[in-house]
């Protein structure tokens, strides 16, 4: 347990860096493919608050058509969290559609804060991370278990495994959307990822989607690229409360969260969509 003498603004702000990459990016999972056509758009903007206090905002756009899709969010803090740990963040993802799977080609990420700029790249091919590069190169840590060959096959990407496929041609919103789980390479950690299914929610936008969700519990296990003594990885690997609620993204067999809670030491970190605009541009067909 974090005493009150942990609770500084350097651990708060490390911690945020870190619970703020889950949010965007550890969020979640692509199940194996199936034969689908799907076209579809997504327009999403997001507040983040910590204790209920705002602390960021985010962007998240996702653009899906028969062969190809590309999907990209910015996101800044502001508030309470600006104060001590302002800073700034884009990630991206795209790939082609293969018989109905998303399969990404390219990855990119960067952040910037008052102190620091930090940019992020991959190249993928049939989920194996050919190529990836961490701009400035970090200092080497003796501490941090290195990311083997081996662990970089058969992994997702944090942007594509932000969107959960539901096979088949039946109801998208059902306990078994949440019953899967997915490796994931954020061209730093390599960790596992569960989801199990928790409860039906309804749901209600300020604009745009309104309507069920399915809420999926969410754990979270590195497996390299980390420092095993960091706090909040331990913390972080404890957790048996955090959740993500999931909306259809119309015109697709794609859900994407509408909303995620994290426990923390400091309260409920909480990343939650005020707009999620999802357009089918062309029907979805299953054979």
């Amino acid at each position: 347990m974090t005493t009150p003498r942990q609770h500084s603004p350097r651990i708060a702000r490390s911690g945020w860096r870190v619970l703020g990459g889950l949010c965007a990016g550890v969020m979640m999972l692509l199940l194996p493919p199936h034969s689908a056509s799907a076209q579809g758009r997504l327009d999403a903007r997001y507040e983040a608050t910590l204790a209920g206090i705002p602390v960021g905002k985010g962007a998240w756009t996702i653009e899906i058509t028969d062969d190809q899709f590309t999907a990209s969010a910015t996101g800044g803090t502001a508030g309470l969290l600006k104060a001590f740990a302002g800073g700034s963040g884009t990630s991206a993802s795209q790939g082609r559609v293969v018989n109905g799977a998303l399969i990404a080609t390219g990855y990119t990420a960067s952040t910037t804060t008052s102190k620091k700029s930090e940019a992020i790249r991959m190249a993928l091919v049939n989920g194996y991370v050919k190529e990836f590069a961490i701009e400035p190169e970090p200092p080497v840590d003796p501490d941090r278990i290195p990311v083997t060959d081996a662990q970089r096959h058969g992994v997702y990407d944090p942007m594509t495994g932000a969107m959960l496929r539901v096979p088949g041609s039946g109801e998208l919103l059902t306990p078994d959307a949440c019953r899967t789980g997915a490796p994931v390479f954020d061209g730093r950690m390599r960790y596992e990822l569960k989801l199990d299914f928790k409860r039906m929610e309804t749901v209600k936008a300020e604009k745009g989607y309104q309507g069920p969700v399915v809420v999926c519990a969410l754990y979270f296990a590195p497996v390299s690229g980390y420092i095993p003594d960091r706090p909040v990885i331990k913390y972080l690997s404890a957790q048996r409360n955090m959740e993500i609620a999931f909306a259809p993204l119309a015109g697709t067999r794609i859900l994407v969260p509408f909303r995620m809670t994290v426990p923390t030491p400091l309260g409920t970190a909480m990343l939650e969509a005020t707009q999620f605009i999802a357009t089918a541009t062309h029907v979805a067909k299953t054979n």
